[in-house]
């Protein structure tokens, strides 16, 4: 599943909160992307069609997220992963702590989750 942006954007409204009527999504979509409530509709029934989205037509507030974010998340790490770095997520790890610093927390943090992976 590869989410376009406009995709997230209307991720972040769903994932706000549990359902949601289509003048709610319109109202917090159309200040950020400019739609109007034919396009937002276009757009949830598309993402229906792909599984993301759930229309409960019988509902007064039939929208919702059929995925989570984590779900989400953990798809684009997995195709960045793959793409970019041909799995090696030590690369992609390097590469992180190369370009951002982290704190001594963060780093403390990380060399526990190192120890409990027993890498």
């Amino acid at each position: 599943m590869k989410l376009t942006d406009a995709e997230w954007t209307l991720f972040e409204v769903l994932w706000s909160g549990e359902r949601f009527a289509l003048k709610e999504i319109t109202k917090a979509l159309s200040p950020v992307l400019g739609w109007n409530r034919n396009t937002v509709y276009t757009y949830l029934v598309r993402m229906e069609a792909k599984g993301l989205v759930r229309i409960d037509r019988d509902h007064s507030k039939p929208y919702r997220a059929a995925v989570t974010r984590e779900e989400c998340a953990r798809e684009e790490r997995e195709a960045l992963l793959s793409k970019v770095y041909g799995g090696a997520a030590g690369d992609l790890i390097a590469a992180f702590l190369k370009e951002s610093p982290i704190s001594a927390e963060e780093a403390a943090r990380l060399r526990q989750m190192l120890d409990e992976m027993e890498v």
